[in-house]
């Protein structure tokens, strides 16, 4: 597979990989035809999508029953309605049929759009709007099903709702009972070139309205370096990454760059992450390869080990935030295994990581992604010296990279103020070291001035992530008369150190990070919260702390 679009296939060096990443690009380029249905016909039996739930259930599609199922759902979009460049906002969770409609979309060249179930119905009426969706594919379960209906006397472009079950209300078509009824499914003469927009994300920032970022049909194949090398998945490999369909991750982990590696992608659909439940699953369905968010990883670390038979795992990834040191440490300690971390944007593939012939850096994002231009600048647009704080940019030629977005659609003054001068700025801060190693400092926003100092909150949340009390926690600044801004910690303690909550802990967490970093850098304000507020995906919400600060 990899031969069709990759000039070399394998790497063994920082500098092969950067001298000798070359894609292939096909005219026309359609990842359910050129990728999953290719598999199909070579290797009709091999396992490409193993689903489980949290009630028990079980089902393994392999890539022919794949094509089958994405054939016949293509054809019941059709008989809806549904063709090229029709807009579909997909709110589906982690159920089987989402994967099914994803491809099917990108079989009629029509744009899928995933969105999270939390969804309000302000919410849907804004993205039906800004994106002109045409039809809603969702869970037909009461929440999401009330938030739709509501929505839809101030949505005039949806005319097609679907639910995939269980519950049907009047309005919508029933997926279940209506799909085996779809003709047999004919291909579009021309479904799409590779400049149209395939796929389409509403993206929140830390003010305003979500962005939409849209992006072409060569964006499944950027995906390909981040499932194939970053991953570092075979055919061989059962790989599962923790994300809710909603979320960009999902694509990132559970769909391109797995399937152009040949691996089975695991799926276990659950309600509510449960650490000792996601380690049962890993362990019965011997998954091999792991991706998921910091967070995850902070709670699985206080799980019994022992409890469970981890012996097919054999590589791990991380994404979506910094990874603290302690936290890959005590992995590493448990499993034997070094988290590689990765660094990208809903706007992106991954533009930075830790490839399989890297030594990983615990802390550290990795090294440049070769498909893309990477870049740190000072604030004058400058570029930084090894050691210097900065933005981390992409330099666009020429040609767009393979994985950039199109743009924020039907916003050109948002995307001149992202991507202007032949730079892409991410709008993230960071510093590089000797080795060319990036390190993570925080979002623009986040960089707390203190007396002179610049203070990225990771560097911070790092070292009280080194007490034992500290299960999570979240560095923001609060204005202050005298010095500017003062660094605040919000903490989430472990349950055996909760009772001690109070005054003599907060000292002992303040004294405990001037051991362990610059001392100026300390929290002057702690505050012990039962949870931290996050995005669907688990990042932190800073911006949230912030919000309820001014507020108190």
């Amino acid at each position: 597979m990899l031969e069709r679009f990759l000039k070399q296939t394998s790497f063994v060096s920082v500098e092969d990989f950067k001298k000798n990443l070359h894609f292939i690009i096909k005219e026309n380029f359609n990842f359910a035809y050129d990728v999953m249905d290719v598999w199909a016909e070579e290797r009709p039996d091999k396992v490409a999508l193993l689903w489980t739930n949290d009630k028990g259930v079980e089902i393994s599609l392999t890539f022919s029953e794949m094509k089958k199922r994405t054939d016949q759902a293509a054809s019941y979009l059709q008989s809806l309605g549904i063709g090229r460049g029709d807009m579909v906002m997909l709110i589906q969770k982690r159920r089987l049929e989402w994967w099914i409609t994803m491809l099917a979309l990108c079989k009629l060249g029509a744009v899928a759009i995933p969105a999270t179930h939390m969804l309000t119905k302000k919410d849907i009426i804004y993205r039906n709007n800004r994106a002109s969706v045409k039809g809603i594919i969702c869970v037909g379960e009461e929440y999401v099903l009330e938030q739709i209906q509501a929505a839809m006397p101030d949505s005039p472009t949806v005319d097609v709702l679907v639910s995939i079950g269980p519950m049907v209300p009047e309005g919508f078509h029933d997926w279940n009972a209506e799909i085996g009824q779809a003709p047999t499914f004919v291909r579009p003469k021309h479904s799409n070139s590779n400049e149209d927009t395939m796929l389409m994300y509403f993206t929140s920032g830390t003010s305003g309205e979500p962005k939409m970022v849209a992006h072409d049909y060569l964006y499944a194949m950027g995906h390909l370096t981040t499932g194939v090398f970053w991953h570092n998945l075979s055919e061989d490999s059962i790989h599962l990454t923790v994300a809710d369909t909603g979320w960009g991750k999902a694509v990132w982990g559970k769909l391109y760059g797995q399937w152009f590696a040949g691996a089975t992608v695991f799926v276990y659909d659950h309600e509510k992450f449960d650490a000792s439940n996601m380690l049962s699953q890993m362990a019965k369905y011997h998954v091999t390869s792991f991706c998921a968010p910091p967070t995850v990883y902070r709670f699985m670390i206080r799980e019994d080990f022992s409890k469970y038979d981890l012996g097919a795992l054999r590589y791990c990834c991380t994404a979506g935030e910094a990874l603290n040191p302690a936290v890959y440490a005590k992995f590493e300690e448990l499993t034997g295994i070094k988290l590689m971390e990765g660094f990208g944007q809903t706007e992106t593939t991954m533009t930075l990581g830790t490839m399989p012939w890297m030594t990983p850096k615990p802390g550290s994002m990795g090294m440049p992604n070769p498909q893309y231009d990477i870049d740190l600048i000072k604030p004058d647009g400058t570029p930084c010296e090894d050691g210097e704080k900065g933005e981390i940019v992409v330099h666009v030629g020429d040609r767009k990279p393979i994985g950039l977005f199109k743009e924020y659609y039907r916003d050109e003054a948002l995307t001149r103020e992202a991507w202007h001068d032949g730079i892409y700025h991410t709008g993230d801060v960071a510093w590089r070291d000797e080795d060319g190693y990036y390190w993570f400092e925080g979002r623009i926003d986040d960089v707390i001035k203190s007396s002179g100092y610049r203070i990225g909150p990771f560097e911070v949340e790092s070292a009280l992530m080194t007490h034992p009390s500290v299960v999570e926690c979240a560095i923001t600044g609060v204005p202050d008369n005298i010095r500017g801004m003062v660094v605040k910690a919000t903490v989430v303690l472990s349950k055996e150190w909760k009772a001690k909550a109070g005054d003599e802990l907060v000292k002992e967490l303040q004294n405990h990070v001037k051991h362990v970093t610059a001392p100026y850098k300390y929290p002057r304000i702690i505050e012990f919260v039962d949870e931290l507020p996050k995005t669907i995906s688990g990042k932190i919400r800073r911006v949230e702390i912030r919000e309820s600060d001014k507020k108190k």
